[in-house]
């Protein structure tokens, strides 16, 4: 095994956990981490202990895809009560700030009455003094802003639980991601390492350029007893080559979701990755990494929902990104935690924050940050962006999950881009519930009819078509769905043709179509080449 002749298998699984538990952007960020493991984790391990076959039965039930209930093929109890015995030892910091969190809130909603926050300072919480800043609303509703880049540097953020899963798969079938912590299994190698460790990229490098098995186990520090599990993980078997694009014309490739990738000769584009990696027989054509350019100029990422931003995808991808866009938010908001300060923590050097409407240049393309409304609950949450994007005079847009909410806002923006080529809408339009996500950060239960109204919700076909009539695009695109396969252990969705959504994009595709608009709700793959004038330097 001491040639440099090895490559990684294109079905080997690299997986991002926290604490077993798999890793998203909320996992990430000391204040929303910490409520994610008292409000969600640890509850529901307390009710798969008390109760497993509440959730033996409640995952073979469709109505409950997606909800807090552990789906495993066998009893799993004694080792969920050695992970809680091991949450409450290695996060008990976290634990302690969540409580911290939630006492501050009590103490502010007690006390502070319109009049000067200063002698409340006193009152907070002890671990958190020196972390948080009293705020008041222009209304004089009392709440609180948090330092989190202190944070990132206090024992509250501990890299020492974040860790890496190595496993091969054959087919798309996982449990649902924020629900089923992933336990030991004698075909998984977990490696006890931070995101930031080097041997991530060098690793992810060998599924497209050969190398050295002794070599990576030694950057990993693979363990004696743990080589000949990590060796199977590799092949001589050359992969195909990706094929460089070479074309004079914009090409356009759908990946699934809400994942686009932008392509020139010259430069290349890759909006909210979420890619099907792994080389193995799926009923549903697809583009997998191997249909990535070796070098990609920029990510973008439209906002911060564990659909957008999967780090199961990105830090494979980490070592061919040159930049990483994100949209701004410095609220210090306990739902609303800083993407710039996450992707640092995880290795990501190369991040440019974009404010609505700010434009960022380079070649023959201009990327602008368009406003993003709705599907967030109604939460105050700033990070969340769409993107235009102009290849000199050819036009993107990518709305994402964004809701008309108020009409006249994009007939502004709209005043400024002008019309465009082509868009890209998000139609989930029912979403789930607001505790669905954010549970975990409430300090005091929420109705349930309040709840139910305040959905995770895109665009429907009235709130579509209002884009459409607004733009004027030549092809209108309906994506950000969660319909193929390898979305499902993060989205739980799965559709009929009597769904909302279904029914709803269906009616803009035709309406489209009635109006000579090119329409077409996406689904496992596309391309498309258009012509642009380029730019002769």
């Amino acid at each position: 095994m001491k040639d440099n002749n090895w490559y990684l298998k294109p079905n080997v699984v690299i997986e991002p956990l926290i604490e077993k538990w798999y890793a998203w952007a909320h996992l990430i960020s000391p204040a929303t981490a910490a409520m994610n493991v008292v409000g969600r984790h640890l509850k529901i391990m307390n009710s798969y202990i008390q109760s497993e076959q509440i959730h033996v039965a409640a995952v073979k039930n469709p109505k409950m895809l997606g909800g807090p209930f552990m789906d495993y093929k066998q009893s799993r109890v004694e080792d969920i009560k050695q992970l809680k015995l091991d949450t409450m030892e290695h996060q008990a910091s976290s634990i302690a700030l969540a409580g911290a969190i939630q006492e501050l809130d009590k103490m502010l909603k007690a006390n502070a009455k319109g009049y000067a926050l200063e002698d409340l300072y006193d009152k907070v919480p002890e671990i958190l003094k020196g972390y948080v800043e009293l705020v008041y609303d222009l209304n004089s509703n009392p709440s609180f802003s948090l330092f989190e880049s202190l944070l990132y540097n206090s024992e509250f953020y501990n890299d020492s639980t974040q860790s890496i899963a190595l496993w091969v798969t054959n087919n798309d079938e996982r449990p649902f991601c924020l629900s089923t912590p992933k336990l030991s299994e004698p075909d998984v190698l977990e490696l006890n390492i931070p995101f930031n460790h080097a041997g991530i990229d060098a690793l992810s490098r060998m599924k497209r350029e050969p190398g050295s098995i002794d070599e990576i186990t030694a950057l990993l520090n693979i363990k004696d007893a743990d080589k000949e599990l990590f060796e199977t993980f590799f092949t001589t078997d050359e992969h195909q080559k990706y094929q460089k694009y070479e074309g004079s014309k914009v090409r356009m490739r759908y990946f699934g979701h809400a994942c686009i990738l932008i392509e020139t000769k010259d430069i290349s584009i890759l909006v909210d990755p979420l890619i099907s990696y792994y080389g193995y027989e799926q009923t549903v054509e697809h583009f997998s990494d191997i249909d990535l350019p070796d070098v990609i100029d920029y990510v973008l990422i439209t906002h911060n929902h564990q659909d957008h931003i999967l780090l199961e995808t990105l830090l494979p991808l980490r070592h061919k990104i040159k930049n990483i866009m994100i949209p701004r938010t410095t609220s210090g908001s306990l739902q609303d935690p800083s993407l710039k300060l996450a992707f640092n923590h995880i290795g990501f050097n190369n991040v440019i924050e974009i404010d609505d409407m700010e434009r960022i240049e380079f070649k023959n393309c201009v990327i602008t940050g368009i406003p993003f409304t709705g599907e967030h609950s109604d939460l105050n949450v700033k990070a969340k962006t769409c993107y235009h994007l102009e290849v000199d005079k050819f036009t993107f847009l990518f709305v994402a999950d964004s809701r008309v909410l108020e009409a006249n806002l994009y007939k502004h923006v709209q005043r400024i881009t002008g019309d465009v080529d082509v868009i890209f809408l998000g139609m989930e339009c029912d979403g789930a519930p607001l505790t669905w996500l954010y549970g975990p950060l409430l300090t005091e239960d929420l109705a349930r009819d309040k709840d139910q109204s305040r959905r995770l919700s895109g665009s429907d076909f009235q709130k579509g078509m209002h884009l459409i009539n607004t733009f004027n695009p030549k092809e209108a695109y309906v994506y950000a769905m969660g319909q193929e396969p390898w979305l499902q252990f993060i989205s739980s969705i799965k559709y009929t043709e009597e769904s909302n959504p279904i029914v709803q994009s269906n009616k803009l595709v035709e309406e489209c179509t009635k109006r000579g608009i090119i329409a077409e709700r996406l689904f496992g793959e596309k391309e498309l080449l258009y012509e642009y004038a380029e730019v002769l330097s």
